[in-house]
């Protein structure tokens, strides 16, 4: 889907390029996404959000004695 109409980037272009580990700013300078009409940045942003390794993942696990200890 195209995000930034005026300079005809996709999600894609952004997803990759924030995977890749550029900021938001650099993808602007990069690719001139919200430089124009700025109608995209909103999207724009919350896509590179989702899409960045900055972003913290939660990683929950339980061990077999906590299981067990709630289950008794």
């Amino acid at each position: 889907m195209i995000v930034c109409i005026c300079r005809r980037i996709s999600d894609k272009t952004i997803a990759q390029c924030a995977r890749s580990g550029m900021g938001f700013d650099d993808i602007q300078l990069e690719l001139g996404v919200a430089t124009q009409c700025g109608q995209c940045e909103g999207c724009a942003r919350a896509l590179w959000s989702e899409c960045s390794p900055q972003q913290s993942v939660a990683h929950i696990s339980r061990d077999v004695t906590t299981q067990q200890a709630m289950s008794a």
